[in-house]
């Protein structure tokens, strides 16, 4: 069933200023507080003065015993994890340039979080991924809050270059006009439809400018490095409009695209999975793709087939001769929206203008209001 995340009120508190003056106004309850790496070797008191329960304190540093006493009184105490390349408390999505943060792709920071998930798997390394991946979620909620989103799913395939890669390019910019787009954030069709998304604020033809640019380096496979710079010219000649792209390094030979302007980057494969399609409550668009895209399919069919009415999103199936001879997946789709609530809200188009006036049409049809 497709639910938004309720996690109640989360409040981030990552120096000791804002601690300070959260206590000396008058704060007597620290539930749903998140201390980020801040030394309380001199605040126990002030702290225990107060009800620490469901407070969580993350990779803090106390004096010798104030850890167990806050502890007692019912603060979770979580302890700064060594060796780890990436922060398992971050208190925010990640920008493209975080994750390219070296000339080199493989000194970068999405490289070697890769290669350390892949060479270590003990108990500490384990616990770093998992309270990462939750952190990302927290963040991710936050970012979340306000916007309405529609997903593009579809292969990884797709080059620069071809004429799918730019359909796809011109959807993202179709729906980014009025709706956050939301990827997997990986290359081909999804970096397509975040790179029209960025380009969302501006004329037709800077899409058109910007595939002729990425053309040169068609794929990511001779080098990630050279395929991730022309798309950082790309962002550096324009503006940009916000998109989400959900990657996760369970894929090391699929590098993040930069056209995503936040990035919540996961460890767990399940986990992103199942976030992506959550946060879709505007629908998903399903360009023409292979395995995973018809697990996405159907996987989006289970949350609508059991959700209840109004939480059903539309789901844009494009391509009608992919999804009815190539890999048919939408008799299937048919057969089991049969009858049930979600069954006017499947759809088979065959053009990418088609899908986008699709998923405005069943904007409308709800009340929502478009535009930003």
């Amino acid at each position: 069933m497709r639910v938004k995340h309720t996690r109640g009120r989360v409040v981030d508190v990552t120096t000791l200023d804002d601690l300070d003056r959260r206590l000396a106004g008058g704060a007597r309850a620290l539930a749903g507080w998140r201390l980020v790496r801040l030394d309380l070797t001199d605040r126990a008191d002030a702290l225990l003065d107060r009800s620490v329960q469901e407070a969580l304190f993350l990779g803090c540093t106390f004096a010798d015993g104030d850890a167990e006493a806050v502890r007692r009184a019912g603060g979770v105490v979580l302890p700064t994890i060594p060796d780890a390349p990436v922060d398992p408390y971050r208190a925010s999505l990640y920008a493209p340039r975080e994750l390219y943060d070296t000339p080199r792709y493989r000194d970068s920071l999405d490289a070697r979080a890769y290669a350390w998930s892949q060479g270590h798997t003990g108990i500490d390394d384990q616990l770093a991924m998992d309270l990462h991946d939750h952190s990302v979620d927290v963040a991710l909620a936050g970012w979340l809050r306000g916007r309405s989103v529609v997903g593009v799913m579809g292969g990884h395939s797709l080059e620069r270059g071809s004429e799918q890669y730019a359909a796809a390019a011109h959807l993202g910019h179709g729906l980014g006009a009025a709706l956050t787009v939301a990827t997997g954030g990986g290359p081909g069709a999804m970096e397509a439809a975040n790179l029209g998304a960025f380009l969302a604020d501006e004329p037709t033809a800077a899409v058109d400018d910007a595939l002729a640019r990425l053309a040169t380096v068609p794929s990511f496979h001779h080098s990630i490095g050279a395929w991730a710079r022309t798309a950082f010219e790309v962002l550096d000649a324009h503006p940009g409009h916000e998109s989400l792209g959900v990657p996760t390094w369970h894929y090391g030979h699929e590098p993040p695209n930069p056209f995503a302007t936040a990035i919540a980057k996961y460890f767990r494969n399940a986990t992103r999975e199942a976030i992506l399609l959550e946060v879709c409550d505007a629908g998903i668009v399903f360009l023409p793709g292979a395995a995973g895209t018809v697990q996405e399919v159907f996987q989006d069919a289970c949350e609508n087939y059991y959700g209840d009415p109004a939480t059903i999103a539309p789901m844009v199936l494009v391509g009608v001769r992919h999804w009815t001879e190539d890999v048919p997946a939408w008799p299937l789709l048919q057969a089991l929206a049969r009858g049930r609530a979600m069954e006017p809200h499947i759809h088979l188009v065959d053009s990418l203008e088609e899908a986008v006036a699709t998923i405005r049409l069943s904007r409308r049809d709800d009340g929502s209001q478009l535009g930003r």
